[in-house]
């Protein structure tokens, strides 16, 4: 009974082989397979493992058919499209600072207590709205005693005047002496002297009243107060500051290009017979960093007339419209300037462009159906399109989805799809 048990354990060890011999030929199992049950227990004296690989193996070969043969598999799809043709403006790129048309500190420009503050902190205010008063009435007073001395040297000056015609006349009857006009005439001219001095005076008292009255220079907001009501302001060797204020409409935006930019764009102003004042008239397109598009513009206002040898890059600046004030000063902004009228270009999608230590590059299928990689120049980005500068024609199929599926130089089985469609395809699937 132990080798019947033994050998019965042989045979399911071999039909277990043997039907996994059956399921890789996809064969029926062959009828010498039952033979065997009745020849094992002749053999189990000499059942070894090697002798089980070998009996396996002698019925792999019996189950396998002649007509079974190795298949390749189909080539994979991949989706193709043209490179889109269409009109492309190019820009200028680069990144730059908000910066204040206008920005200016209040100082103290006469000493004195501060005797009101007329404005809330970060309020928008108005050219000349009253901002801080300092203590006028001293100022006041001096302004009614130079209007007081003014005329007392005007009065003066009358007297004097009335004398000198006086003495004309006698000296003219001959009733005078010389001497006498003279010194009626010296009289005159000072006191006339004396006069413009009071004018002058009445002039000074009246701008140091006006001084403490400090109000907005231009339209602007006010930053927080740096003195508080009943501090004394104005008494050291330099002017105290009460607040700044600054222009929020419009902005500037300080941003540099670099030397090859300035030639270029100089070849494009030559080539389109274009002056440096015409430089104003260009647009300027702004965005930050958290916006999509460039929806801020603007025109050039200013540019260097000479690059800075230190970092070869020239300083240039645009001026925009800030109405809502949503550009503030010190923003760091993206910038964007056309260059010229739109011109056609080839445009495939970004995510079919692929990169190695060769450069960026662009699966294309050729007439055989066969992959093969293009080296391409690329240029600026639109939208979720690439501007292929150099290796590309309208006529080639690039592969715009399943390319990881795409190897060079097998072949694939393309399926060609409109072009406004590509972009949305997912690369690899």
């Amino acid at each position: 009974m132990a080798g019947i048990a033994s050998s019965r354990a042989d045979f399911d060890e071999m039909e277990s082989l043997a039907g996994w011999a059956k399921a890789r030929s996809c064969a029926p199992r062959p009828p010498g397979l039952w033979r065997a049950r009745f020849a094992l227990p002749a053999l189990r004296s000499v059942a070894s493992p090697s002798l089980k690989i070998t009996i396996a193996s002698t019925l792999l070969l019996a189950a396998c058919s002649q007509d079974n043969r190795y298949v390749a598999p189909p080539p994979p799809r991949v989706t193709v499209a043209a490179p889109l043709l269409k009109p492309v403006t190019r820009y200028l790129e680069a990144t730059g600072n908000t910066a204040a048309v206008n920005s200016a500190d209040l100082v103290a420009r006469v000493a004195g207590f501060i005797q009101e503050i007329n404005y809330q902190d970060g309020a928008f205010v108005k050219k000349g709205a009253l901002l801080f008063t300092i203590e006028p009435e001293p100022y006041r007073i001096k302004l009614d005693q130079a209007k007081a001395a003014e005329e007392g040297a005007r009065s003066a000056l009358k007297q004097a005047q009335a004398d000198l015609d006086r003495q004309t006349q006698l000296v003219a009857r001959q009733a005078g002496t010389q001497a006498t006009l003279d010194q009626s005439q010296a009289a005159r001219d000072s006191s006339q002297s004396n006069l413009q001095q009071a004018e002058v005076n009445t002039r000074l008292a009246a701008l140091n009243l006006e001084y403490a009255h400090v109000t907005a220079p231009f339209d602007g907001i006010v930053t927080a107060r740096q003195v508080s009501v009943g501090q004394f302001v104005g008494s050291g060797a330099s002017p105290t500051q009460l607040a700044t204020i600054i222009q929020h409409d419009p902005i500037y935006v300080n941003f540099n290009i670099s030397e090859q930019d300035v030639l270029r764009v100089r070849a494009e102003m030559a080539r389109r017979g274009l002056t440096p004042d015409d430089l104003k008239k260009v647009p300027v397109e702004v965005a930050l960093q958290s916006e999509t598009g460039y929806p801020h513009r603007g025109a050039l206002d200013y540019a260097s007339p000479s690059v800075n040898p230190s970092t070869g890059t020239l300083a240039v600046r645009a001026v925009l419209q800030n109405e809502n004030r949503v550009l503030l000063p010190g923003y760091f902004v993206r910038v964007r300037v056309p260059l010229g009228e739109a011109e056609n270009a080839l445009l495939v999608p970004d995510a079919a462009i692929g990169s190695d230590q060769g450069g960026r590059y662009v699966l294309v299928v050729d007439k055989d159906n066969l992959v093969e990689q293009r080296k391409v120049e690329i240029g600026p980005r639109v939208d979720d399109r690439r501007v292929i500068e150099n290796g590309l024609s309208p006529q080639d199929r690039v592969v715009v989805a399943g390319v990881l599926r795409a190897i060079p130089g097998q072949k694939v089985e393309p399926q060609m799809q409109a072009a406004d469609a590509a972009s949305a395809a997912a690369v690899g699937k």
